[in-house]
């Protein structure tokens, strides 16, 4: 995802809501989150449903990643013959 231009996307909500399909079609085009504001604060961020579910794919690998170093850090594994072995015998069957 490319990141947000502060002269381009960050914007107020009372502009979004007078022209929500102009922003979606530059989310869209820009593949750049939109930040909206209220009162001059951050309240919510438009992201393209490509980059949304890019970005969810990424997050699911990293939480794999902490949970197998949670596994060592605990003691918590298996020799990678053992693996090898295990693995072979449930294609057998």
């Amino acid at each position: 995802m490319s990141r947000v231009r502060v002269d381009e996307d960050i914007r107020p909500l009372s502009e979004f809501r007078a022209g929500v399909a102009t922003f979606v079609k530059q989310v869209n085009e820009t593949r750049r989150p939109m930040v909206l504001t209220q009162r001059g604060r951050g309240v919510a961020v438009l992201v393209d449903v490509y980059e949304y579910e890019k970005m969810q794919e990424r997050l699911e690998i990293l939480e794999e990643i902490y949970k197998a170093e949670e596994q060592l850090d605990s003691g918590n594994v298996i020799s990678h013959d053992d693996a090898k072995a295990r693995i072979l015998a449930r294609l057998q069957r």
